[in-house]
């Protein structure tokens, strides 16, 4: 397993092979019957259902109920509130995917106070610390996750080429890594590009930065979105445009691997696994909440998905067959 970048407090990554459940571990929570809610950032999205299915099984599989799926829509406000909503039900465990730092920081910390386990996704508020206030972040290799998204979109950008990068304009680890991850390959590899900036605070708000994007800079020949639903938003801006202009984008939802399969506009997509993340995390609970230690950052390598490899990746990644429409795209059902 390679991992490229480090944890938000600087640590070096497990493999999620780490907490790998024993036959005894799935009897012992069986026997305890834990409950656990599950706090996301959305539910609106590929990766997060993806993400839900790996826990829900492999809590199903431990006898452990999933008691509260909350989608906190990328509000901080929303998130807190959950939180201290469950402050008052305690579940036994808590799964959940930070949507700011400091904003949400004092919730996920009184969790901890109450007694409740904290396993964290993707990102550590401020001041939260591993071992004290949680006990494990499981996350995808999002520095990893640039880099492969910049080498895969370097191959389709000519000599001397301008690059937009469309980014979240929120203090958020995943994207941060990513977008830094990005900017700092080109400029090691292909110092001939110049790259050009922006970012959306709502997924809503895509369309309208990359036509800003474009607007300042009209000759851009490639853009760099930090996941797959905003990148959508771009490619519809692109389709309005009558442009080709290659994307390069994060996870391998349904809607880009059918757009990648057809040839345009996506033409890398740095995919994460999103299921075993999530079978990582659930793992990671059970164990915690047996009193076992746990790594304090478990990550999962990212996936460089093309056109060529754009079947086998999905079904890697999904568990389940390629849609059609890609089948047809790539030529292997008429």
């Amino acid at each position: 397993m390679t991992i490229s970048g480090l944890g938000p407090h600087g640590e070096r990554a497990a493999p999620p092979e780490r907490v790998t459940l024993l036959p005894e571990d799935r009897a012992a929570a069986k026997a305890r019957g834990f409950r656990v809610a599950v706090v996301l950032h959305t539910l609106q999205s590929d990766w997060a259902h993806q993400q839900l299915s790996g826990m829900v099984g492999t809590f199903g599989d431990c006898g452990t109920a999933v008691t509260h799926v909350i989608d906190c829509a990328f509000s901080p406000r929303a998130q807190v509130q959950a939180l201290e909503e469950l402050l008052a039900q305690k579940p036994d465990a808590v799964i959940s995917l930070p949507v700011a730092n400091e904003e949400v920081a004092l919730a996920h910390a009184r969790l901890a106070d109450a007694g409740i386990k904290l396993v964290l996704l993707d990102n550590a508020p401020t001041g939260l610390l591993p071992g004290r206030h949680y006990g494990t972040l499981v996350s995808a290799d999002n520095f990893g996750l640039g880099i492969l998204a910049a080498e895969g979109l370097s191959a389709h950008l000519p000599q001397g080429a301008k690059v937009g990068l469309l980014g979240y304009a929120a203090d958020f680890f995943a994207t941060n890594e990513r977008e830094l991850a990005f900017t700092k390959w080109m400029r090691a590899n292909r110092p001939d590009l110049s790259i050009h900036q922006d970012g959306f605070a709502r997924i809503d708000d895509a369309a309208d930065k990359t036509s800003a994007l474009l607007a300042a800079h009209p000759d851009l020949a490639g853009l760099f979105v930090v996941w797959d639903t905003p990148a959508l938003k771009a490619a519809e801006i692109l389709h309005r445009l009558s442009l080709e202009t290659p994307i390069a984008t994060v996870d391998l939802g349904e809607e880009v691997a059918i757009g990648l399969a057809q040839g345009g506009p996506f033409a890398v997509i740095a995919a994460q696994q999103p299921f075993l993340q999530g079978v990582a995390a659930a793992q990671t609970t059970i164990l915690t909440l047996l009193g076992h230690l746990t790594p304090a950052w478990i990550a999962l390598p990212g996936i460089s998905v093309t056109r060529d490899t754009v079947v086998e990746s999905y079904q890697r990644i999904w568990r389940r067959p390629a849609p059609q429409s890609v089948l047809q795209a790539v030529g292997l059902i008429p």
